[in-house]
Formats: structure tokens, C-alpha cells, sequence
């Protein structure tokens, strides 16, 4: 499979990524896998760092190669057959199933995360009553086992933050109306904006505030995104193109092409500029929180 010279890289980046976890864990060395493959060790380092395309039925042997459970190897034979197009969409339970969650991968290789939400408070600053809340309505008729655990790993998910070797740093701008919506209840939503208030206080976390007062900001017209980059190897050059997240109903949207970088990146310096500083922001949240616990 080709790809075309507007295709979106994401999907043979994850791919490479979880071919590569899964040959850590089977305690492979490249070496060892491009043997029992019959392969080039320099063709397995271009498949794990997202440098080529692949075919399904390679995904399928090297999986069993590394011993993966059939759940995981379909899914990931999934993602080999993505098409690369212009924005690559990944829609819930199409040819990736739902429960196989693509951006985690992102995020967790991100070096630095910019984000903007003007609904609700983005998963790796949510606090567990909230996530069950949010969690619940997004996926209709969901079982309370399911929910639980998959409120478990999006808390987990937040050690990222506070990991001891080079956490991300992530400056999040909010609208007002994240803080004002009673997601959850009154009790629940003054407990969210006290997390964010506390959380801000990490060196690596920046969160500010855009007023209602800002009127017109970049943000009405882009609705809710993420912008993540990636750590920068020795030269200078980052490890892997910066990438555009847009989070839907039905799938994320995910765009890494420069101009479509710059675009976004743009929109955020507006916005943010159209934000309250961290200390005032910081007031705000305490503020309403405190409305939220007087009901």
C-alpha cells in the first residue's frame, strides 16, 4: 500500500509504536524479530518508527510472532488498512474497534501538549465523578463494569503528568462555560474546578481562563482541539511531525501536514492571548467552585 503525498502519517506512527511495545514485551531485539521474520533489521526500524506502510498480513505475522492476542492483532491489522488521506479520520468500531484507542499512544509520546476545550475539561484533568458523568453520556446504554473501567484508565492516565521522567508540559485554555456547566451535579462540579485549581500548580501545567467578557476569539471558529509535539533528538529535528487532534462523537479527526500545524498553532497563540493569566484564571476557578458548593 502506497502512500499519497498528502496522506496523514498518524496511523503508521501508532502503528509502529505498538509493533515496537509489542516486541519489547515478548523480550525481542530487532535483531532477533527480523530473523524469526526474515527480514531487514533495517526494514523493522523503519516499520517501528512509522517510516513505511504496511500490509495487514504483515502486521498478522508479526504479532504472532510476538505472541499478541487476537483482539489486539485485529485491531492493529485494522490500522494498517487505514486509508492515508488528506485528515486521517478514525471512526469508533469501523475498521479499528472502539475500545482500541489510537490518540492514548500521542499523547503519552508527546513532548508537549496545547489544548483547547470549550465544553468540557479534557480527560487528563478530570476528576472521577466527572469522568463517570462525561463517560456515561458519550457512550449510551453503557454497562457499570464497562464504565468503570474505562473511568480507571482515563485516571490512570493522568499519572503522565506527574511521571518522573520528562512529564509534558500541557497549557489547557478553558472556556468559561467548561466552569459554569454543572457536569455531574453541583457537588461534583465544584470538586472538578478545586482539582483544576490544584493541578495548576504543577510546574509543567498551565491552565488559563477565557472570559465570556473576550467575545470573539479563534476558538468559536475552530472548536475544541489538541496540538501535540514531540521531543527533538539531537539535532534539533523533533521525532515525529507535530499533530493536529479534533476529538468528535463518532471518531478523532487527526491532521499533521505543516500548514494545517500552523493553522492550529495560530488559533491557539489567539486564544490564549484572548485568556485571563494563570493567577486570574486560577481566581475564576476558585470562584466558581465556590458557587457550584452553595448551590
Amino acid at each position: 500500500m502506497t502512500e499519497g503525498p498528502t496522506g496523514s502519517t498518524v496511523p503508521r506512527r501508532q502503528l509502529g509504536r505498538h509493533l515496537r511495545d509489542l516486541r519489547n514485551r515478548a523480550r525481542l531485539t530487532v535483531r532477533a524479530a527480523a530473523k524469526k521474520l526474515e527480514w531487514s533489521e533495517a526494514k523493522m526500524w523503519r516499520i517501528e518508527t512509522g517510516q513505511t506502510s504496511l500490509r495487514s498480513l504483515d502486521v498478522q505475522a508479526m504479532c504472532s510472532v510476538y505472541g499478541a492476542p487476537e483482539h489486539l492483532t485485529e485491531a492493529l491489522m485494522g490500522l494498517a488498512k487505514e486509508t492515508k488521506a488528506r485528515g486521517w479520520w478514525h471512526a469508533y468500531g469501523d475498521v479499528i474497534p472502539e475500545g482500541f484507542d489510537v490518540y492514548v499512544g500521542l499523547e503519552e509520546a508527546a513532548a508537549s501538549l496545547f489544548s483547547y476545550q470549550n465544553d468540557i475539561v479534557p480527560g487528563l484533568l478530570q476528576t472521577v465523578g466527572y469522568a463517570r458523568e462525561v463517560t456515561r453520556t458519550h457512550i449510551q446504554g453503557i454497562s457499570d463494569e464497562d464504565l468503570d473501567g474505562r473511568v480507571r484508565l482515563r485516571i490512570e492516565r493522568q499519572t503522565l503528568l506527574t511521571r518522573v521522567t520528562d512529564p509534558p508540559t500541557f497549557h489547557v485554555a478553558l472556556n468559561e462555560g467548561v466552569l459554569r456547566r454543572p457536569i455531574g451535579g453541583r457537588e461534583v462540579m465544584a470538586e472538578q474546578l478545586e482539582h483544576l485549581v490544584e493541578v495548576s500548580e504543577l510546574p509543567n501545567v498551565a491552565i488559563r481562563v477565557i472570559p465570556f467578557a473576550a467575545g470573539m476569539h479563534s476558538g468559536v471558529v475552530t472548536g475544541p482541539f489538541v496540538i501535540l509535539r514531540f521531543p527533538r533528538n539531537g539535532d534539533g529535528t523533533e521525532t515525529e511531525p507535530p499533530t493536529v487532534y479534533a476529538d468528535g462523537y463518532t471518531g478523532g479527526l487527526y491532521l499533521d501536514k505543516p500548514k494545517e500545524v500552523e493553522q492550529y498553532e495560530s488559533a491557539f497563540r489567539g486564544i490564549w492571548e484572548s485568556s485571563l493569566d494563570e493567577q486570574a484564571s486560577r481566581r475564576l476557578l476558585s470562584e466558581v467552585a465556590g458557587s457550584h458548593e452553595q448551590g
